[in-house]
């Protein structure tokens, strides 16, 4: 006699998974092999998606983290999503390299911002966090010493700034919402001059997920969150779930990876993915789930997502 299994309501954030933005870096590189043929390199991991860089892998991918590691064969080099300092397009130029561009057209317009506040005489204040990839390439827009990293509410309450200069601030597009507002309130109690950005910094893509991820939060004992430990986005959607109300909120990468003991007592579990993480990998989790479960699925939807990206001509032809 078969024995039922215990029924389990999954909730399914949406908006989940690839942005436009994600999409577009990902068919440059496919594009460019399609075109060009293997190798096609690609300074440093196009998304932070172990899966995604593998499949591109597979297909003849290269990836790399300094121009320096690349041959002079006249293959292309695709840079990341996630931006790069002026630097290296310079230095690819100088080597007379075929070079794509596959930075988000979002973070290209924190570039420009960070342009149009520096030529305006103003001293930028970028929040987000040190060392990650899209907050190099955005320091990398300007001079050395013309923007000061603010990481925190206590950075922003002792920075040194220069004195007598204006003042702005963007963001990194991968932030908390919420952890961003209290930063700029800290920022704006010492400097009430302070100029806000021309448009929204955090990214459409990145603002929906954790209002997604706060509408099942507050109803799942267990939000799991599909992603990797290097995005950004994703880490935060597993914060932005602890404290919206879920009793636990994990991440994994991969269905497998997935402890099917967190389950123990759980009736309805909140299930979301970063925007770098594809759909596929939501599916793994469903899989892993219905080994002990009887599912029942329910989209949770806040937002409908229909923006495109246009992949560039020279990556096409």
């Amino acid at each position: 006699m078969t024995v039922p299994k215990p029924r389990l309501t999954a909730l399914l954030a949406g908006p989940r998974g690839f942005c436009a933005g994600v999409d577009r870096a990902i068919k440059i590189v496919e594009e460019a092999l399609k075109c060009h043929g293997a190798p096609v390199y690609v300074r440093h991991e196009i998304v932070h998606n172990r899966f995604v860089v593998e499949g591109l892998k597979r297909q003849g991918a290269v990836f790399v983290e300094d121009l320096s590691d690349i041959p002079d064969d006249g293959q292309p080099v695709v840079f990341s999503a996630h931006g790069v300092p002026k630097s290296v397009p310079a230095e690819a130029q100088a080597r007379q390299m075929f070079f794509l561009d596959a930075t988000c057209p979002l973070v290209s317009k924190v570039h420009r911002q960070a342009e149009i506040h520096h030529k305006a005489g103003q001293h930028l204040l970028l929040i987000g966090h040190k060392g990650h990839p899209e907050v190099v390439g955005t320091m990398g827009q300007l001079p050395p010493g013309s923007i000061t990293l603010v990481e925190s509410v206590e950075d922003a309450e002792t920075i040194a700034v220069p004195e007598g200069v204006k003042l702005a601030y963007t963001t990194q597009t991968t932030l908390s919402v919420d952890d961003t507002a209290e930063i700029i309130a800290a920022l704006r109690a010492r400097f009430p001059a302070m100029e806000e950005p021309l448009k929204e910094s955090i990214c459409y893509a990145t603002t929906n997920r954790q209002a997604a991820v706060k509408a099942i939060a507050e109803r799942a004992e267990l939000v799991v969150v599909v992603g990797a430990p290097n995005s950004s986005n994703s880490v935060r959607l597993r914060e932005v779930a602890a404290r919206a109300g879920a009793r636990q909120a994990v991440m994994v990468q991969r269905g497998a990876e997935l402890d099917l003991a967190l389950l123990d007592g759980v009736s309805t579990i909140g299930i979301t993915a970063g925007a770098s993480a594809p759909e596929v990998l939501v599916e793994e989790v469903l899989a892993r789930l219905a080994e002990r479960f009887d599912i029942v699925t329910e989209e949770v939807t806040v937002a409908i997502e229909d923006i495109v990206f246009r992949v560039p001509r020279v990556a096409a032809e």
